[in-house]
């Protein structure tokens, strides 16, 4: 039967009709009618930084910030130093929001005004805040600590006096996991813009405003890092793909590190990776004893990938970010990512591609066989997209979980490829965790300065693996780690044992499968005497596996860091299982060992208050939002105001005319639907 076809009058009217609508709807919200539109809220997006036109306030009151990092073993000893100085006339307050490591114990702040030294105080969050509204009401120099989220921090210092130079000195440790014998020490520099996503718990927080410089703009800011690494085995092979470094080796055993050259360096991560001779991840057992309570740390180097002899099919789902801030270098990395991904796959396989922003679209209405056509034309049709538009990533993960699968027998893995930039974090590893039973999850982080508590939390949501791609070169090496992990887990039903040692708090409670060449890891307290040893055991492709590390004459004095690093751990844990429950139940728990140990959570801050009142014109002093870096490679799309999820208003008219087009167009397609669409 033929389908009904129109006269040419009538296609000529519809055009014509089609058009006038949706050039109503356009100019509605066109730039020419910008005053009849509601002002966007200040936490819907960032803003771009725009210089005060007042000489008398200082806008960019940070002018440096200094890392000395020291690597002893696994453990890196960081002090990072941000230096304040006000160059106006005018007592300010200055504001700004940094990044941190997602694995940092951050234990402890100084302030230095001048000669004096201020220790800060670790205090319950809402307690440390009254307390520094209360000093810089009373005219005192005070700073303020806060986290925001493990890997966003802020920093308030206010009364700073015209001339004034603050330095700000904060202290945190790190345990660097080696993986397959590569050590890496990262540093971030920049918090990167975010979309304010109505669905997050974060839609009020006023952190996501932070003013961001325009692309390509340098920060007046400077930045400088230096690097001192020792270990008792030969180091190699010290080197950064982001930065130009200098290395300057002692002896076999150690080697110092220094940024080189005038360009621009905190618009980016700062990555350092270095091997060991022999290439081996140390196995062992650190203990320390502590004044009140003994902590240990074993870490066992995992058995090396072995092949099966049959690989089960798969059916994968890629879930790629095509949002504004992915415009440009970031979605063109992961279009050689995913090129490297989905080309890798097997026959047997099959696959699907999830492209979103605002909204989301399957490329093909099912996953297709990994053929050779299938792929040419998934890698064809990703090809096409430029990035534009918000970040809707909870919309996207839920399509995807609400997608039946082809067979109840296939393992389902899905792939998520984002920069990060969004607030829902909570909500995305609440997601992923209550659907661990259809498909686990690895999570691709693509660019200079990712947000990798998304890319690590939903990995680690979704037992899977985190990676960081910073430039398309290392795509396909991070593709072929991708599938010699998900085609052979290297040690599973991991369990640990301790003869002869008596621990407790053990962390984690429960192994996770190792996937990659990735130590096992254990954390806990001791007591008694330190003896026995620590026993292994999992199962390999190739049957059981057990390896035994004896404990006797392993006691150090000079690991403190475990102390703090075995809470951190702790807090870790809880804040997962929290965002899984809900609510704030464990709050009270993580708030008391925040406390105890000295250490920033989202419940608990740092503050310092110099004694001496300084400001005697509190009512007349300005806060400074200290504007950041846009990260390297990102553009200018990513600042913008929120892309609403449906149509509006002054839309609706061209979407009703476009609507009964689209019905008649899809009765037509229906006949001919297959593979992937454009």
């Amino acid at each position: 039967m033929q389908h009904p076809t129109f006269s040419q009058a009538a296609w000529r009217w519809l055009a014509i009709a089609t058009a006038s609508a949706a050039a109503a709807g356009f100019l509605a919200t066109s730039p020419a009618r910008a005053q009849d539109i509601a002002p966007r809220l200040q936490t819907e997006s960032p803003y771009f930084f725009v210089k005060s036109q007042d000489p008398s306030v200082d806008k960019l009151p940070l002018k440096a910030t200094n890392v000395d990092v020291r690597i002893s073993g696994v453990i890196a000893d960081v002090t990072v130093t941000q230096q304040y100085r006000n160059e106006g006339t005018r007592p300010i307050e200055a504001k700004y929001v940094f990044p941190g490591s997602t694995r940092a114990a951050v234990q402890g702040m100084n302030v230095r005004l001048g000669d004096r030294l201020v220790t800060a105080q670790i205090k319950e969050k809402q307690k440390a805040r009254i307390e520094y509204d209360q000093a810089k009401n009373e005219g005192k120099t005070a700073a303020l600590l806060e986290q925001h989220l493990p890997n966003v921090f802020q920093m308030n210092v206010a009364n700073i006096l015209p001339g004034d130079d603050v330095k700000v000195e904060l202290h945190y440790t790190e345990l660097l996991v080696p993986q397959a014998g590569n050590y890496q020490f990262v540093f971030p520099t920049v918090v990167g813009p975010r979309y304010n996503s109505p669905q997050s718990g974060n839609a009020g927080a006023r952190w996501v405003a932070q003013p961001i410089l325009p692309a390509g703009e340098p920060t007046p800011s400077k930045f400088d890092i230096k690097v001192d690494v020792a270990s008792p085995i030969g180091i190699k092979e010290v080197r950064s793909r982001t930065h130009p470094v200098e290395v300057t080796a002692q002896g076999d055993q150690r080697a110092s590190v220094a940024l080189v050259g005038g360009a621009a360096a905190n618009d980016r991560d700062f990555i350092l990776d270095y091997r060991l001779a022999g290439d081996r991840i140390e196995s062992g057992v650190m203990l320390y004893r502590g004044p009140d309570e003994n902590y240990f740390l074993a870490m066992v180097e995992p058995p090396k990938h072995v092949q099966p002899q049959a690989i089960s099919p798969r059916e994968y789902i890629f879930v790629v970010d095509i949002s504004g801030s992915m415009h440009g270098f970031p979605l063109d990395t992961a279009k050689a990512m995913l090129r490297s991904l989905i080309g890798g796959l097997k026959p047997s396989d099959s696959f699907n591609v999830l492209v979103f922003e605002g909204s989301n679209k399957f490329l093909a209405p099912k996953s297709v066989p990994a053929t050779r056509a299938n792929i040419e034309r998934a890698i064809d049709t990703l090809e096409r997209f430029r990035g534009g538009g918000s970040t809707e990533l909870i919309p996207a993960l839920s399509r995807v979980y609400a997608e039946p699968k082809a067979s109840q027998d296939v393992a389902r893995t899905i792939v998520v490829v984002t920069d990060g930039y969004v607030t829902v974090e909570r909500e995305a590893f609440e997601l992923v965790r209550k659907n661990l039973s259809q498909a686990n999850l690895f999570a691709f982080g693509i660019g200079s300065s990712v947000n990798r508590h998304l890319i690590e939390g939903l990995a680690r949501a979704g037992m899977g693996e985190p990676f960081v791609i910073l430039n398309a070169g290392e795509a396909p090496e991070k593709a072929t780690r991708f599938r010699q992990m998900i085609e052979s887990p290297v040690l599973t039903s991991v369990k640990a044992r301790f003869d002869g040692l008596d621990v407790y708090d053990v962390e984690p409670k429960q192994l996770p499968d190792v996937l990659g060449e990735r130590p096992v890891l254990v954390f806990g307290k001791w007591r008694g005497e330190p003896d026995g040893q620590v026993v292994i055991e999992g199962r390999t492709p190739d049957g059981p596996y057990r390896t035994v590390l004896p404990v006797a004459g392993n006691v150090a004095q000079d690991t403190p860091a475990l102390r703090s690093l075995w809470a951190r751990h702790r807090i870790a844990s809880l804040t997962d299982q929290e965002a899984l429950e809900g609510g704030d139940r464990l709050r009270a728990e993580i708030t008391e060992l925040g406390l105890h140990y000295s250490l920033l959570t989202q419940y608990t801050s740092f503050l310092a208050v110099d004694r001496i009142v300084r400001n005697t014109q509190v009512g007349d002093t300005p806060s400074v939002d200290q504007p950041s870096p846009m990260p390297q490679g990102v553009s200018n799309l990513a600042v913008g105001a929120e892309v609403p999820g449906t149509p509006e208003p002054a839309s609706w008219g061209a979407v009703l005319v476009l609507a009964s087009v689209l019905a008649m167009l899809a009765r037509r397609a229906r006949r001919q639907r297959h593979g992937f669409t454009a």
